[in-house]
């Protein structure tokens, strides 16, 4: 079953329910602090890129990614998760003291990359995800949910990747700190292309009467095979060409899934409208990657069309979601939810498009993209503190 495919919508009655909720269901502490997380870190490190803090928050371009992919992407990660693995498996997954030890842990990783404890950093956010590896297949394995068992292994495989950054940071093995990196954005583009296709096409077909987004399968075998065979590559250091082979049919196979949805379909409903505009990040970001072998455009500009572009605007999108759809609240997004969305999208407009036009505004473009982010997730975290944090509107558990 997809997710969130039981979720119903109610209408918000006039008074809030009373008690705290923050330890009910894994989205509720992992989106509150990967939005508070997103706000604060994202304006720290814009402001070392531009000379005002040197060095004051982290030691530099690959630090940041770690903390954007380890810390902010693998928190909703998670989040999402468990809250699914609850409805594909039937079985309880963390709540409570269990809940909170794995927030404690998270919180913990961003800590200590700040502090000259390299090693406790490096084990604590290895740990982080194997422990969510072992927490999601726990009740997958008891529920012979196999379907989903994929999620276990990609969580390992963060885990390994973070392990592996950290060691080559303090020297232990030779390859290059980017592999963990390069690794760990495979891992996140695999995972918000198969939970969009599972996702998308159904939240259109439900909430836009005709729309009629469909699947082809070998546009998915295709889509998501290029995306696997692209993971190996790059994990193999091969050669730009062979990326580049990989890259184009990956970025045609993903536009033609996109259109198969038929996004232009979805201009009335904010709520799902979103989730398109952030997956034609996806082709953008694998073009642009092939651009960059050759040396035509800035590799910064692939990263950042897939991490601001499609994970950023997929991430508040699905947020906003499944926040009021598990807080028992309607399906419709509120003004403050398209003031977020928007701001996002022009995040990922100012990063990736200013620099491609005009290379020498890269700062502005960077300071720019940096504020919109910040007031993006910075609104999420506030407007969405009362219902993450309380109980449902409906009575009903998580």
């Amino acid at each position: 079953m997809a997710p969130f495919t039981a979720i119903k919508s109610a209408q918000s009655p006039a008074v809030q329910a009373p008690g705290f909720a923050l330890w009910q269901l894994g989205f509720r502490p992992f989106y509150l602090l990967a939005s508070a997380f997103a706000a604060l870190s994202i304006g720290l490190w814009a402001m070392q890129f531009a000379g005002w803090l040197p060095r004051a928050y982290l030691q530099g371009p690959l630090w940041h990614a770690h903390e954007m992919l380890f810390g902010f992407a693998l928190a909703v990660i998670v989040g999402f998760l468990f809250t699914a693995g609850r409805n594909w498996s039937g079985q309880p997954t963390p709540t409570g003291l269990p809940l909170a030890a794995l927030a404690a842990l998270w919180v913990a990783g961003r800590i200590l990359v700040l502090t000259p404890l390299a090693w406790t950093a490096a084990v604590v956010n290895a740990a982080f995800p194997l422990a969510c590896a072992v927490a999601l297949a726990v009740p997958l394995v008891a529920a012979r949910n196999r379907r989903n068992y994929f999620f276990i292994g990609l969580l390992l495989m963060l885990s390994g990747a973070a392990f592996a950054f950290h060691l080559s940071a303090l020297g232990i093995i030779q390859a290059p700190a980017w592999i963990g990196i390069q690794v760990a954005l495979d891992v996140l583009l695999f995972i918000m292309a198969v939970m969009g296709g599972r996702v998308i096409p159904m939240f259109t077909n439900n909430g836009v009467s005709g729309a009629n987004a469909t699947r082809h399968p070998l546009v998915e075998k295709v889509a998501l095979g290029s995306l696997i065979a692209l993971l190996i590559v790059d994990a193999m250091g091969l050669p730009p060409l062979v990326v580049a082979a990989v890259a184009v049919p990956a970025a045609l196979a993903h536009l033609a899934r996109w259109l198969l949805w038929r996004p232009w379909k979805t201009l009335g409903n904010t709520l799902v409208l979103v989730l398109h505009v952030a997956y034609a990040w996806i082709p953008v970001h694998l073009a642009l990657k092939a651009l960059a072998l050759p040396g035509w455009v800035s590799p910064s500009l692939a990263t950042h069309a897939l991490t601001v572009g499609a994970a950023g605007g997929l991430i508040i999108g699905m947020m906003v979601r499944t926040a009021r759809g598990h807080t028992g609240r309607i399906l419709r997004a509120d003004r403050v939810d398209t003031a977020s969305f928007v701001l996002v999208l022009l995040a990922a407009l100012a990063r990736v498009l200013v620099p491609l036009i005009a290379p020498s505004q890269t700062v502005a473009a960077v300071l720019g993209s940096a504020a919109f982010w910040t007031l993006g997730f910075g609104l999420y975290a506030a407007h969405y503190w009362p219902m993450l944090t309380r109980p449902r509107l409906d009575g009903k558990p998580g």
